[in-house]
């Protein structure tokens, strides 16, 4: 199978093919999914809490980022690779988010670059891909903010905050955003930022209609110690290997059959 870029998923929006992305922070798992036919791997920041056993991702540092996307990029060779900026790595200024940016791809291997946030963000986004960044937005809960808002919760449930995300979500793709998760928001708000945007949505807890969904590894696989949330689905009930679990969730995606009602808001 050729290599997944970025034209890709474009085409896999139009088309209605839908996009599996797991989350990855190591070489063994990276070509597990590699070999599986994931779409996207993402190494995320979420390796604070599942790899490192922090109670955010906050503590997480860009040299540590830098050292798993080095790791998985030994291993997803064909999935494309999108890594997370840290937390307070592209806050302080656009010059910051293009020297940390440019750390991630040139050291790391990622070949997309996510950051949080929306309008506040659209002129760093702008920034990056006019210097040839590749950038994904990230919506809805935004897991660096999760003090500010209070805790993990649904984000966009009245008309103020819904509409919010959706001028959101139109400026980071109008400042040149490539791709956008969009994460713990009702599904019927998913569903209409969806259908307004030309550039494909990775949906976590956001229903159905996003044009892929996301989930972290060791959630779906139920080895996280901690309680996961309402979205998650373990796919290890009833199979016989990680392997097979892996093939299961894409399958599961590819087809409609994930996210089913009870993972939805």
């Amino acid at each position: 199978m050729s290599a997944v870029t970025l034209l890709t998923l474009e085409k896999m929006k139009r088309d209605g093919d839908k996009i599996a992305t797991l989350t990855a922070y190591d070489y063994s798992f990276a070509s597990l999914l590699d070999q599986a036919g994931i779409d996207v791997v993402l190494i995320g920041d979420s390796l604070g809490m599942v790899m490192q056993g922090h109670e955010s991702t906050l503590p997480v540092s860009l040299d540590e980022m830098i050292y798993h996307s080095l790791c998985v990029t030994r291993g997803a060779r064909r999935a494309l690779r999108v890594g997370d900026m840290p937390f307070m790595s592209y806050q302080g200024s656009r010059e910051q988010a293009l020297e940390s940016a440019g750390r991630m791809m040139k050291e790391g291997g990622v070949q997309v670059v996510k950051l949080e946030g929306g309008e506040i963000m659209a002129d760093t986004v702008r920034f990056l891909v006019d210097r040839g960044v590749p950038v994904c937005g990230h919506l809805g809960l935004v897991p660096q903010s999760v003090n500010q808002l209070g805790g993990y919760r649904v984000q966009g449930k009245d008309a103020a905050s819904a509409r919010q995300i959706r001028n959101d979500a139109l400026s980071l793709q109008q400042a040149g955003a490539k791709l956008l998760v969009l994460e713990a928001v009702p599904a019927d708000l998913a569903s209409a930022i969806t259908a307004e945007l030309d550039i494909p949505t990775i949906g976590i807890g956001a229903g159905p209609e996003c044009d892929g969904q996301v989930l972290v590894l060791q959630d779906m696989l139920g080895i996280y110690p901690k309680t996961s949330p309402k979205f998650v689905r373990n796919f290890m009930d009833g199979a016989d290997s990680i392997e097979a679990a892996i093939k299961a969730y894409i399958q599961a995606v590819k087809s409609g059959e994930f996210p089913a009602p009870e993972h939805c808001f």
